[in-house]
Protein backbone atom coordinates (compact mmCIF):
# COMPACT_ATOMS: atom_id res chain seq x y z
CA UNK A 1 0.00 0.00 0.00
CA UNK A 2 2.80 2.47 0.92
CA UNK A 3 4.41 2.02 -2.67
CA UNK A 4 1.10 2.62 -4.85
CA UNK A 5 0.97 5.96 -2.18
CA UNK A 6 4.33 6.96 -3.01
CA UNK A 7 3.78 5.99 -6.90
CA UNK A 8 1.52 8.51 -7.48
CA UNK A 9 3.47 11.75 -5.15
CA UNK A 10 6.20 13.96 -7.17
CA UNK A 11 9.46 12.12 -6.93
CA UNK A 12 13.02 13.45 -7.39
CA UNK A 13 14.12 17.50 -6.70
CA UNK A 14 16.79 19.97 -7.73
CA UNK A 15 19.64 17.78 -6.72
CA UNK A 16 18.23 14.44 -8.08
CA UNK A 17 20.90 12.58 -10.68
CA UNK A 18 17.58 10.73 -12.02
CA UNK A 19 15.64 13.80 -12.73
CA UNK A 20 18.88 15.30 -14.81
CA UNK A 21 19.39 11.58 -16.25
CA UNK A 22 15.51 11.40 -17.42
CA UNK A 23 16.12 15.04 -19.02
CA UNK A 24 18.99 13.80 -20.92
CA UNK A 25 17.30 11.14 -22.26
CA UNK A 26 13.73 13.12 -23.16
CA UNK A 27 16.14 15.56 -25.18
CA UNK A 28 18.16 12.64 -27.05
CA UNK A 29 14.50 11.10 -28.26
CA UNK A 30 12.70 14.16 -28.86
CA UNK A 31 16.10 15.27 -31.41
CA UNK A 32 16.15 11.48 -32.84
CA UNK A 33 12.10 11.99 -33.75
CA UNK A 34 12.69 15.64 -34.59
CA UNK A 35 15.73 13.79 -37.10
CA UNK A 36 13.45 10.79 -38.18
CA UNK A 37 12.13 12.17 -41.74
CA UNK A 38 9.83 9.80 -42.06
CA UNK A 39 6.13 10.18 -41.13
CA UNK A 40 3.88 7.75 -38.87
CA UNK A 41 0.44 7.82 -37.76
CA UNK A 42 1.28 8.32 -34.25
CA UNK A 43 3.93 10.97 -34.30
CA UNK A 44 1.98 13.45 -32.93
CA UNK A 45 1.19 11.95 -29.62
CA UNK A 46 5.00 11.10 -29.37
CA UNK A 47 5.97 14.64 -29.55
CA UNK A 48 3.23 16.07 -27.48
CA UNK A 49 4.11 13.40 -24.45
CA UNK A 50 8.23 14.34 -24.40
CA UNK A 51 7.11 17.87 -24.91
CA UNK A 52 5.57 17.41 -21.21
CA UNK A 53 8.29 15.05 -20.28
CA UNK A 54 10.54 17.84 -20.87
CA UNK A 55 8.54 20.51 -19.00
CA UNK A 56 7.98 18.17 -15.71
CA UNK A 57 11.88 17.61 -16.30
CA UNK A 58 12.27 21.10 -16.32
CA UNK A 59 10.04 21.65 -13.34
CA UNK A 60 12.53 18.98 -11.14
CA UNK A 61 10.09 17.00 -9.81
CA UNK A 62 8.51 14.88 -12.43
CA UNK A 63 5.07 13.18 -11.02
CA UNK A 64 5.62 9.45 -11.29
CA UNK A 65 2.38 8.23 -12.52
CA UNK A 66 2.48 10.30 -15.14
CA UNK A 67 5.97 9.08 -16.03
CA UNK A 68 4.52 6.02 -16.86
CA UNK A 69 1.65 6.67 -18.31
CA UNK A 70 3.99 8.95 -20.87
CA UNK A 71 6.37 6.10 -21.02
CA UNK A 72 3.71 4.11 -22.39
CA UNK A 73 2.40 6.43 -24.81
CA UNK A 74 5.66 7.32 -26.34
CA UNK A 75 6.37 3.56 -27.04
CA UNK A 76 2.81 2.83 -28.11
CA UNK A 77 3.09 5.64 -30.99
CA UNK A 78 6.82 5.18 -31.71
CA UNK A 79 7.73 1.37 -30.94
CA UNK A 80 7.51 0.02 -34.32
CA UNK A 81 10.20 2.66 -35.74
CA UNK A 82 13.04 0.58 -35.12
CA UNK A 83 15.13 3.69 -35.34
CA UNK A 84 14.05 5.23 -32.20
CA UNK A 85 14.45 1.89 -30.59
CA UNK A 86 17.51 2.84 -28.41
CA UNK A 87 16.67 6.10 -27.74
CA UNK A 88 13.08 4.72 -26.10
CA UNK A 89 15.13 1.53 -24.37
CA UNK A 90 16.95 4.47 -22.31
CA UNK A 91 14.12 6.54 -21.85
CA UNK A 92 12.28 3.29 -19.99
CA UNK A 93 15.50 2.86 -18.21
CA UNK A 94 15.62 6.64 -17.20
CA UNK A 95 11.73 6.12 -15.96
CA UNK A 96 12.26 2.45 -14.35
CA UNK A 97 14.61 4.59 -11.59
CA UNK A 98 11.89 6.39 -10.19
CA UNK A 99 10.07 2.90 -9.43
CA UNK A 100 11.23 3.11 -5.76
Amino acid sequence: MLRSMHSSVRAGGEDDPRVAELAACVGRLRRELAAYQAEFTDRAIAEEELADLHAMTAAGRPEVRRLRLSLLLIAGSIGSVSALAPALAQLHTAVEQFRS
